[in-house]
């Protein structure tokens, strides 16, 4: 991998540090990147995962928690793990009620065939290795169970792709450095641009074992939310 934030990629232990750093400002940096809106395309993430009363449920890369709590809002017990603890302790002080726990999403500690389901919510364009964390999310959920994946895509067309640009490449980068952490800000376009699109994430998600692949394109086209189910 290359070292800066300016290619999109960092070492796994620099994304850790990054969003340690940037923990306190991320529920607001979110709400005001997305108009709010991100709410909602959880709220879509967490329908597509069809989780029941009772069921058993895993957000992983869960950040401040906010997919998490959705899954446990419909009834599921939901454990949610990261590999941030500054990240993790806010979650926690949002709803003590959800099972927080430290882990790293490529390494998941838990047994095959547990969840019903599992989610990340832009979580996966900082898997260093994206095929191997979604094997592991795959892995741990039981048949007939659902992986779902809410992320960032690139627009193709414009206006919006020339709007996408404009907004990432200057816009949120000048709000991180509002926030005091531009490295981090600049790092997230380009972590979107390195991000494989929809054809070629639902390819990601045949291989590790998933069928019924399909997506969903909201916000213009600029968020992608995929569900495959475990064969």
């Amino acid at each position: 991998m290359t070292k800066g934030p300016n290619a999109g990629t960092l070492e796994e232990p620099q994304v850790r540090a990054m969003f340690d750093r940037i923990a306190a400002v991320y529920d607001v940096m979110n709400s005001v990147m997305t108009a709010g809106l991100h709410h909602r395309w959880r709220r879509r993430a967490a329908d597509l995962a069809a989780v029941q009363p009772g069921d058993e449920a895993l957000d992983v890369a869960t950040g401040t928690g906010d997919l998490a709590i959705e899954l446990a809002s419909r009834g599921a017990r939901v454990v949610a793990s990261d590999f941030s603890e500054e990240m993790l302790a806010r979650a926690r002080a949002k709803e003590p009620s959800i099972t927080w726990e430290w882990a790293n999403a490529q390494d998941l500690p838990y047994e095959a065939n547990r969840f019903a389901a599992a989610t990340v919510g832009f979580g996966a364009r900082n898997f260093s290795d994206l095929p191997l964390g979604v094997s592991e999310m795959t892995r741990v959920v039981r048949p007939g169970g659902n992986v779902v994946i809410l992320e960032i895509t690139t627009p193709q067309k414009p206006p919006l792709s020339t709007f996408f640009s404009v907004w990432f490449d200057h816009v949120v980068p000048a709000l991180g450095r509002l926030a005091g952490d531009s490295d981090a800000y600049t790092y997230l376009p380009n972590s979107v641009k390195r991000f494989p699109g929809p054809e070629g994430l639902a390819g990601v998600m045949a291989a590790a074992g998933l069928r019924d692949i399909r997506w969903i394109l909201t916000a213009g086209g600029i968020i992608a939310i995929h569900v495959g189910t475990k064969a």
